[in-house]
């Protein structure tokens, strides 16, 4: 969660954030976030995550005007690898300092600190996403939500999908084998991220507050020959019409390590009694469901951005994935805010491994970090960015080469936000 400012800091400069500041430096980025105070279990959740090594702030005198942090993330990538990651959070500047350079002050020494301690990448989400592409982040996933209008939409589903088992369970109980799917889950889509301890309880965090007049968290696990091989969390929101029953079914997370379990999970939710609308926010684009729908339209189908992605180390973060064919491109790479990765980089790379370094080689393609970061996850296209006006092809079918190579089977996501 990101907030905006921008402009000369005015001498106000960030330091490290200590322990004992912690309640007053959240409460300032609350406070920028329109001020409505968490529930006591979330603030107190985020207390235990925070990693204050990794948090800034901002002090006029006593008061705290601007927050940054940072999770000790890693990501996974095109091949597979689990690379570390800076997962930029709880950014915020107090309307009376903006325009000012707390943001931007900010952001200078958090990359800093970033490529200081070896993480090749920095990814956030934006809660104003048109500010960060100055500070070299691009859209790197989007997320799909649906309203599905499940008194119209039939699903068909795969073989094997009846030898699945579902059973209702607390989701505290369940806890550790759901972790394992998810954990299981992880090395096979890129964008996704392995969690550290105590990141698990998120996925069950349930005010009361928050419900909406739904009810509290369920979860449904999917089993096969007595081993959990899918879960889903989601609540109910009962609602009465003229006509009877049209309650909603909210989902809050589904994972499943195949196609049977994930379709096992999808039927469910489209069965549950005295409800007629599944909702589901940020899911993969690409997922199952959508080809096995009976009227796609009435799933009300919407996309937006998700993971900006930042390359810190262009040279690091191009060796750490695999690219679908082979490449073999010199980059010729703009990046304003973070001069070391500025000038030539040769790519050379397949589905095996690669090398990425500094050469002095006539460039093929010219592009800014910006767009290494969006295409890095493969989920945006280097063809796409080029038809914006974004990359430039100094060599004749380097693009093509390149935006074979940098492309994934699957789309890239993040099941859940930070």
């Amino acid at each position: 969660m990101v907030k905006e400012s921008a402009g000369d800091a005015g001498g106000l400069r960030p330091r490290p954030l200590r322990q004992d500041e912690w309640d007053i430096w959240y409460d300032s980025l609350v406070r920028a976030f329109g001020g409505v105070p968490e529930a006591a279990e979330e603030r107190e959740l985020f207390r235990s995550l925070t990693e204050v090594e990794h948090s800034l702030g901002v002090w006029d005198g006593d008061a705290c005007v601007g927050t940054a942090g940072a999770f000790s993330f890693r990501v996974t990538v095109p091949g597979g690898a689990s690379v570390p990651a800076a997962g930029v959070t709880m950014v915020g500047v107090a309307a009376t300092h903006r325009r000012r350079g707390v943001l931007t002050s900010m952001m200078r020494r958090q990359l800093d600190d970033v490529r200081a301690s070896g993480r090749p990448l920095a990814v956030l989400t934006a809660s104003e996403p048109a500010i960060y592409g100055r500070f070299g982040y691009g859209v790197g996933t989007f997320a799909a939500s649906a309203e599905i209008d499940t008194s119209r939409v039939r699903l068909s589903v795969p073989p094997g999908t009846d030898d699945v088992r579902l059973r209702y369970a607390g989701p505290a109980d369940v806890l550790d084998v759901c972790e394992a799917v998810y954990a299981a889950a992880v090395p096979r889509r890129p964008g996704m991220i392995a969690r550290l301890p105590g990141w698990e309880r998120l996925g069950i965090l349930d005010p009361e507050s928050d419900r909406g007049g739904g009810s509290p968290l369920q979860c449904v696990v999917a089993e096969r020959d007595g081993a959990v091989v899918g879960y889903a969390r989601f609540s109910v929101q009962p609602e009465w019409g003229h006509g009877g029953p049209d309650g909603t079914v909210r989902l809050r997370d589904l994972q499943a390590l195949d196609p049977a379990a994930e379709a096992a999970l999808w039927r469910f939710l489209f069965d549950v009694d005295l409800t007629s609308k599944v909702v589901t926010r940020s899911r993969a684009v690409d997922e199952a469901w959508q080809y096995q729908v009976s009227d796609i339209r009435r799933c009300d189908i919407r996309v937006k951005d998700a993971l900006h992605v930042r390359l810190v180390d262009v040279g690091a973060a191009l060796e750490a994935r695999t690219y679908q064919a082979p490449v073999d491109v010199v980059f010729e790479v703009e990046d304003a805010f973070c001069p070391w990765n500025e000038g030539r980089w040769r790519l050379t790379g397949d589905a095996k491994g690669a090398s990425c370094g500094r050469t002095t080689d006539t460039p093929d393609l010219a592009l800014s970090v910006r767009e290494l970061g969006a295409a890095y996850l493969g989920g945006v296209g280097l063809r796409a960015l080029a038809a914006a006006g974004r990359v430039r092809e100094l060599r004749r079918g380097a693009l093509d080469e390149a935006a074979t190579g940098f492309a994934s089977p699957v789309a890239p996501w993040l099941p859940h936000g930070f």
